[in-house]
C-alpha cells in the first residue's frame, strides 16, 4: 500500500464515512489472561464516544510507511492453504460474526503478545463501496468500482490514572478524582486484506507498531507467519556500524556528511514530486555515494559483503529509516553539536597544531545558557 491508498482507508475511520456495524474485543490482565470480553454496536454508542473509539482505531493506519507501517506479503501456498490466512479471512468474510474465529484469534495474540500490564485487543470490519476515479483523478461518489471488505485490529494498552485532587465549582469543595483505567493509543495492530492499487488483495496485510524499534515479531509470526523487515531503529545502528566497521579509517567527515546530504536531497525530491509510492535506496546507490567520496575499492567491496549479510542482496532501505533528513549531529564525549540539515556547510573539521577540532562559524546571534554573547 502507498500512502494516498492508506489515508484513503484512514479516512473512513469517521463517524459519517464508515460502515462499521460493531466493534469487538477483549480485556488481557497483566498475567495474559482474558477478563472480559464485549461486542458494542456503534450505532447506539453516543457521538463522543464514538469519535473517541474511531480515533483510537485510526492511530492504527498512522505513521510512515516502512517505519510504523509495513506490508507483509503472504506466500502463494498460504493463500491457497494455510490455518492463519483461513483465520483471517474467515474473520473478514463473517463480518467479526463467526465466534469460533473471533476466540481463536483472541488466543493466537494472547500468547504471542509481550505487553507489560492491561492491554485490549480490539477488532472492527467494514464495507467501503469504493468511488470510482476517472483518469484525471476525479472521484465519483455515485459509481462504485469494487467493494472492499476488510478488518482492522488495534492492540491498545489500558493505563491506571494517577491519583488527583479536583475542585468542584458548584459544590465549592475539594475532592479527590476517582482513579480509573484509560484506553492509550494503539501499540500495535494490521489491515487485511490489504488496499493495493485501490483494490482488494488478499496476498497482503498492513502492520502497524508504534515503535520504531520493536516489531513485536511473535505476534506477527503467530498470526501471519510471514517475516517483517528489520525494525527503523535497528536498520540505523546496523547500517551506522557497518559504514564504521568497513570504511575504517576512510569512515571521516566528510564521507559521512556526504552520505547524509544525498539521503536529505533524495526525500526532498521525492516530497516534491508527490509520489505516492515511498522511497527506498538500493545498495549500489550507496555505493556510488562512497565511491565519489573516494573511497577504495577494498573498502567498497567490505561494505557490500556485511551489507548482504545484514539486510540481503536486493535489501532496499528507506532514507528516513538511516538518517533525520532535518539535522545533523555531531557527538563528542563532551559535547553534543545539532545543525540544521540545510547548513551543514556551518560545521568543519580542522587540525590545528596537531590537534583536532569541530569548526562552527558563528558570524551573529551566538547564546551562551540563553545570553547572547559577543565573540572577538
Amino acid at each position: 500500500m502507498n500512502e494516498k491508498e492508506i489515508a484513503e482507508i484512514r479516512r473512513r475511520f469517521r463517524p459519517d464515512k464508515n460502515n462499521i456495524s460493531v466493534l469487538r474485543g477483549c480485556c488481557v490482565n497483566e498475567k495474559r489472561e482474558i477478563v472480559s470480553e464485549f461486542e458494542q454496536p456503534l450505532i447506539s454508542t453516543p457521538q463522543e464516544e464514538t469519535e473517541n473509539i474511531l480515533q483510537v482505531l485510526r492511530r492504527t493506519l498512522s505513521g510512515s510507511l516502512n517505519k510504523n507501517l509495513m506490508d507483509i506479503e503472504f506466500e502463494t501456498q498460504q493463500v491457497v492453504d494455510s490455518e492463519e490466512h483461513r483465520l483471517l479471512a474467515a474473520l473478514r468474510d463473517s463480518a467479526l460474526k463467526d465466534e469460533e474465529a473471533v476466540h481463536a484469534f483472541y488466543q493466537k495474540a494472547v500468547r504471542s503478545l509481550d505487553l507489560e500490564g492491561n492491554y485490549l485487543i480490539l477488532l472492527v470490519h467494514d464495507v467501503y463501496d469504493i468511488p470510482y476515479r476517472s483518469r484525471d483523478g476525479e472521484h465519483q461518489e455515485d459509481v462504485s468500482s469494487e467493494v472492499y471488505s476488510y478488518i482492522l485490529c488495534s492492540v491498545c494498552p489500558i493505563k491506571m490514572t494517577k491519583p488527583a485532587l479536583s475542585y468542584y465549582m458548584t459544590d465549592k469543595e475539594f475532592r479527590n478524582c476517582a482513579i480509573d483505567w484509560l484506553v492509550a493509543a494503539p501499540e500495535l495492530g494490521f489491515l487485511f486484506p490489504a488496499f493495493d492499487d485501490r483494490s482488494t488483495n488478499i496476498y497482503n496485510a498492513l502492520y502497524y507498531s508504534r515503535d520504531i524499534a520493536e516489531n513485536h515479531t511473535g505476534f506477527v509470526d503467530e498470526v501471519f507467519h510471514c517475516p517483517l523487515p528489520m525494525p527503523a531503529a535497528e536498520q540505523k545502528e546496523t547500517f551506522q556500524a557497518i559504514l564504521e566497521d568497513t570504511l575504517a579509517e576512510d569512515c571521516s567527515y566528510d564521507v559521512v556528511e556526504t552520505v547524509h546530504e544525498e539521503f536529505c536531497n533524495l526525500i526532498a525530491e521525492h516530497k516534491e514530486r508527490k509520489e505516492p509510492e515511498p522511497l527506498a535506496v538500493s545498495k549500489q546507490a550507496v555505493k556510488g555515494v562512497l565511491a565519489s567520496c573516494g573511497v577504495s575499492e577494498n573498502r567498497l567491496e567490505a561494505f557490500t559483503e556485511k551489507y548482504d549479510e545484514a539486510f540481503g542482496k536486493d535489501m532496499q532501505l528507506s532514507p528516513k529509516n538511516i538518517i533525520n533528513d532535518k539535522k545533523i549531529e555531531v557527538q563528542t564525549p563532551d559535547v553534543t553539536i545539532q545543525v540544521s540539515a540545510q547548513r551543514r556547510d556551518l560545521v568543519q573539521t580542522r587540525v590545528i597544531d596537531g590537534t583536532k577540532y569541530i569548526v562552527i562559524r558563528a558570524d551573529e546571534g551566538v547564546q551562551v545558557n540563553g545570553v547572547h554573547v559577543h565573540i572577538e
